[in-house]
């Protein structure tokens, strides 16, 4: 087995396969597949990825192999099985699917050393012992260079010693100072004796390291003995004691302390949910469960309760949630319940703190993640659950290459462990939803909250009105007197602004109409610099209006308010009020997610305003009031799923209210009361607003009765960007299915992006056994043109987000 598979660091089509490569005598037994290994390619050395090892190649002139970046596999046989299933999945390249399983540390430049582990030095063979001498680390380029690495790879196997990688610039280990005893108790004791009756202090110190072998911080070390660094420094000269960097995990939760919870007796509706997962979990069978609970209804418990089975088993769990509700209460409810067992993945985290947890997990001294959307490929052996929550999320999705859907890469993992999946949301995609009907999932239902307390009293305030009563403000006058109620009884509420789809929808004020394209269903975007309004799916265009077209008000214009508005006017109308403000601008610096949670928690604010970030994972007993300021603003983007969008939206943020003891209310304001999704979100009607939907993605063709297709085409030129997406558009006319429908060429939503234009095309279709191969001959087609002439292609195979 002397040949090494190689795939390379060089995302081109040419290069897209395994080269073969010689492994020097010196690293025949150290190199194994899922290492990195730096190679010769053309004239430059890149990075590569083993995948396999071989006795012989059908190449005479192989090149070799310079030396391993890794001395043990990063990315074990299951990882790089699925790194084969994702590239065809998601249209990518293999690196880049590699790529995408790595935490961001290890993709940058590195610098390795090995360290010995403190408490097993003597473990070590006499022959590292002196390679080590007095020191505790030997760079990597030292044992490259000298002939012992078999020997260094043997004990990094046992565990005596560690590789840790020091990625220059964006990453160093934490450490720190600790003092250790460089001699035996009796020496210590003899050198005591031999100093004068002024050195008390030093003569205390000796005392305490007669009794004590092991390093010491030395911070603690000063504390325990009531001394000064100066004694310490007079005992190191005199050859008593030594210092020492030892390597600690940068551990983003260390101040803070979490006391062990216990599980809660399950209701009789989570006991039902929870039995059939078990089932599962004891007899190692892959399924897909879709729970499906109400706001408030425990299905964290659920969660907590799974997971420890599986750790009963000795197997482990990746729990995924949003990036959003990554807050530190979900956090917190997984370490309390399951303490150090717990590695917590997200962005709010440093790459040097992302990499150390992410080590955890590789050296097996973890039990569960706890992350977002990456966590998916958190490397574990023994997988024996995935929870997915909120799974409706968009986020889920990872909208560059590789293009992977959380949910696929999850159930794909699930099937090579033969363990459960679960997926949970009160507000379920319809996909989802429409699988567990068919018993693709297995439904499994909460449908009361945990205290029996009754779902939040809903009022939709129509906001046409309020402006023909004179009410200009951006606050009704229900939601205005709700606010002070509040106030007056010392509780909490949160308002919501919607801000997606800042003002680029057309609305009369007096009706409440939407121009919509006619061709379509779906809203014009207004376009400020013509002032014309467009259709992004057809091309449909008109001119804006001067008055509206239905009542002929001349209150028709577009729309959007930013968060800063509203904490302005709510300063002016209710200057006692204090208020916290949770947008991109807040929350920007690290920690001040969590800042701003704690202060509202701790009672120091009124009022929570913000964008979406707040509408998931919160939980505080005193709200008791939320207010939506504006339901409509996703409701008219150009996006066939902006209506299922909205009412998970509305239903999640009104779940924040009366989750306890006091009982809580949701004033949504609006200017389409009697859209279904608005209606029904008030009701928490989740299964009427799934019929609704349904029978309209089935007239319109939409998923889940359809699969859909979004290919975008992009180039500085706009005539070359419509000329290379009529020809793709055309060549798979030609190819698919006389059921499939191909729309298109049309501008993007977003026509230009850094004075590039974009143009796409849209394929809906039932079953096309040759989709991926037609996709594929289009992208070899176009590799030379995408390499020379700035062309980008880009094929979105599960859309989220159709901008």
């Amino acid at each position: 087995m002397d040949i090494a598979s190689v795939i390379v660091d060089v995302p081109a089509k040419q290069t897209d396969r395994e080269f073969d490569y010689r492994i020097p005598e010196k690293w025949k037994q150290v190199i194994m597949p899922g290492m990195r290994v730096i190679v010769p390619f053309g004239p430059r050395m890149v990075q590569g990825f083993v995948t396999g090892l071989k006795g012989n190649s059908d190449f005479s002139k192989l090149r070799y192999i310079k030396e391993p970046m890794d001395l043990e596999p990063i990315l074990n046989d299951e990882l790089l099985q699925l790194a084969n299933w994702l590239t065809k999945e998601a249209m990518c390249f293999k690196i880049s699917a590699l790529q995408a399983m790595l935490p961001a540390a290890m993709k940058a430049k590195y610098e390795k050393v090995i360290n010995v582990i403190e408490d097993k030095k003597d473990r070590l063979p006499p022959i590292i012992q002196t390679l080590f001498g007095r020191g505790h680390s030997l760079s990597w380029k030292e044992v490259i260079e000298g002939e012992h690495a078999s020997l260094i790879q043997k004990e990094l196997q046992h565990g005596n010693l560690e590789l840790v990688y020091n990625v220059k610039n964006r990453l160093n280990k934490k450490t720190v100072r600790v003092i250790q005893a460089l001699l035996s108790s009796d020496e210590l004791k003899e050198m005591a004796s031999s100093l004068s009756a002024q050195a008390k202090k030093q003569q205390e110190l000796l005392q305490y390291f007669m009794e004590h072998h092991e390093p010491i911080p030395l911070k603690e070390l000063l504390e325990v003995t009531n001394t000064s660094s100066s004694t310490v420094k007079s005992l190191v000269s005199k050859g008593a004691l030594t210092e020492l960097d030892q390597e600690i995990y940068r551990d983003p939760y260390e101040n803070r302390v979490f006391e062990q919870s216990n599980p809660f007796t399950l209701t009789d509706e989570q006991a039902a949910a929870l039995a059939p997962i078990q089932e599962k979990i004891h007899h190692d069978e892959h399924d897909v469960f879709l729970l499906y609970g109400v706001t408030g209804s425990g299905k964290t418990e659920v969660y907590l309760q799974a997971i420890a089975s599986v750790i009963e088993k000795g197997e482990e769990a990746i729990m995924m949630v949003p990036e959003i509700s990554l807050t530190p209460q979900t956090v917190k409810r997984f370490k309390e319940r399951f303490g150090e067992q717990v590695a917590v993945m997200h962005s709010g985290l440093s790459v040097g703190e992302k990499y150390d947890e992410w080590r955890k997990i590789h050296r097996k001294e973890v039990k569960v993640v706890v992350g977002a959307r990456s966590a998916v490929f958190a490397p574990f052996e023994n997988l024996g659950l995935v929870i997915i929550d909120e799974e409706h999320e968009a986020s889920y999705k990872q909208e560059e290459t590789p293009r992977y859907h959380a949910r696929d890469v999850a159930i794909e993992r699930a099937k090579s462990y033969k363990c459960p999946v679960i997926l949970g949301s009160a507000t379920p995609t319809l996909e989802s939803f429409a699988r567990a009907k068919k018993d693709v999932y297995k439904l499994l239902t909460l449908s009361r909250r945990m205290n029996e307390n009754p779902l939040p009293a809903v009022d939709i305030v129509d906001m046409r009105e309020e402006l023909r009563t004179g009410n200009r403000s951006m606050f009704s006058e229900l939601l205005f007197s709700k606010l002070k109620d509040r106030l007056e009884k010392g509780q909490q509420t949160v308002l919501m602004l919607n801000k997606r789809g800042h003002s680029s929808f057309v609305m009369c004020r007096s009706c409440g109409l939407v121009i919509n394209c006619p061709n379509c269903d779906i809203s014009l975007t207004y376009h400020r610099f013509n002032d014309i309004m467009k259709c992004h799916y057809c091309g449909f265009e008109e001119g804006m209006p001067s008055v509206c077209p239905e009542c002929e008000s001349e209150h028709i214009r577009f729309f959007g308010t930013g968060t800063q508005k509203v904490e302005e006017e709510l300063t002016k109308i209710l200057p006692e009020a204090r208020v916290i403000r949770m947008d991109v601008d807040t929350t920007s610096k690290k920690g001040s997610h969590e800042r701003l949670l704690n202060a509202f928690g701790e009672g120091k604010a009124d009022i929570l305003l913000g964008t979406q970030m707040i509408a998931k994972g919160l939980d505080f007993p005193n709200i008791t009031l939320v207010g939506v300021l504006s339901a409509d603003t996703m409701l008219h983007l150009p996006d066939f799923r902006s209506s299922e969008k909205t009412f998970q939206l509305l239903t999640q943020v009104s779940g924040r209210a009366g989750r306890h003891q006091l009982p809580g209310e949701v004033v949504i304001q609006t200017y389409t009361p009697e859209h279904y999704s608005i209606e029904l979100s008030a009701l928490q009607d989740y299964d009427a607003f799934y019929e609704r939907e349904m029978d309209l993605r089935r007239k319109s063709h939409y998923p889940p009765y359809y699969y859909v297709v979004l290919i975008t085409v992009s180039h500085e030129d706009l005539m070359k960007t419509v000329s290379v997406t009529e020809k793709i558009t055309n060549y798979l006319s030609s190819r698919l299915n006389r059921d499939s429908i191909v729309l298109g060429p049309v501008a993007s939503p977003i026509s230009r992006i850094n004075n590039r234009y974009r143009y796409q095309c849209l394929i809906k279709y039932k079953r096309e056994p040759d989709l991926n191969r037609h996709l594929r001959t289009l992208l070899e087609h176009y590799q030379k043109e995408t390499a020379q002439n700035h062309l980008q292609i880009s094929i979105d195979l599960n859309p989220q987000i159709m901008m």
